[in-house]
């Protein structure tokens, strides 16, 4: 199946050139997500990621700022120009989140919420699709049907990582689904390998890979200081290792 380039605020996904995202998992606080995002544009960034809504597996970690964190991404894509993504885990939000930012994610723990897709296929904004952790090829592609069923065709798939027997890695990369997806789907296909590795001396070979098998763009998780962030700390990159990473790997005609 031929491919179905997705343009979010002048970014095209699925273009010549590959997307590269960048931002914090989850944002703390004003000065951590401009300095975030900062980063971000100086390093040729297409777009920044940080979530308002963080679903965590323990009830007493971190849940993210909500509202909060909604008007501080908004402020922070308001002054510096960088369009937003970010998560929504419910039909409710979809219209707050909406405000704030340029395409919708959906997470690894709501690819399978069937009544969230389907109101997101109806809203006809970009929606971000990760594959659930435990997810087949098959049922991530049919998670994207009920949005394009709805008729939302701007999808825009995510390749995270899936559970496996692995003890070493918090997931397991699978580069067979990125390549699978765009020839069975025809959806640009970008990657996470922070949540794939969740270490993050394995981000940068990581990356290389993913953008060898053909991933449209890539989602990179940074902080000013990694070691205190309030989520996914351990796969983060800091500041000055993401700007060394992104021009390292920028392609010939630079990112998208």
């Amino acid at each position: 199946m031929s491919l179905r380039p997705v343009t979010v605020a002048g970014v095209e996904f699925g273009g010549p050139r590959p997307v590269l995202i960048a931002g914090p998992c989850a944002v703390e606080d004003e000065e951590m997500l401009d300095r975030c995002a900062r980063a971000a544009v100086s390093a040729g960034a297409s777009m920044l990621r940080g979530g308002a809504f963080k679903p965590r597996t323990s009830p007493y970690k971190f849940q993210g700022l909500g509202l909060e964190g909604l008007r501080m991404l908004a402020s922070v894509r308001s002054s510096l120009g960088i369009p937003v993504v970010s998560e929504v885990m419910s039909a409710d939000m979809i219209g707050p989140v909406s405000e704030a930012a340029d395409m919708l994610q959906v997470g690894s723990r709501n690819m399978h919420n069937s009544a969230l897709l389907t109101e997101l296929g109806r809203c006809g904004r970009p929606v971000l699709l990760k594959r659930g952790f435990m997810a087949t090829i098959e049922e991530w592609l049919l998670a994207a049907e009920y949005l394009i069923n709805e008729g939302n065709d701007r999808v825009v798939l995510c390749e995270r990582g899936i559970r496996t027997i692995e003890p070493w890695t918090r997931n397991t990369l699978d580069l067979a689904a990125i390549v699978i997806a765009r020839r069975k789907a025809g959806f640009p296909v970008i990657a996470d390998p922070c949540h794939a590795a969740g270490r993050r001396d394995l981000v940068e070979p990581l990356s290389k890979a993913c953008l060898a098998a053909g991933a449209d763009g890539l989602m990179i998780e940074i902080h000013p200081d990694p070691a205190r962030a309030l989520s996914d700390g351990d796969q983060s990159l800091d500041l000055e290792a993401f700007s060394k990473l992104a021009a390292e790997m920028r392609p010939a005609g630079g990112w998208a």
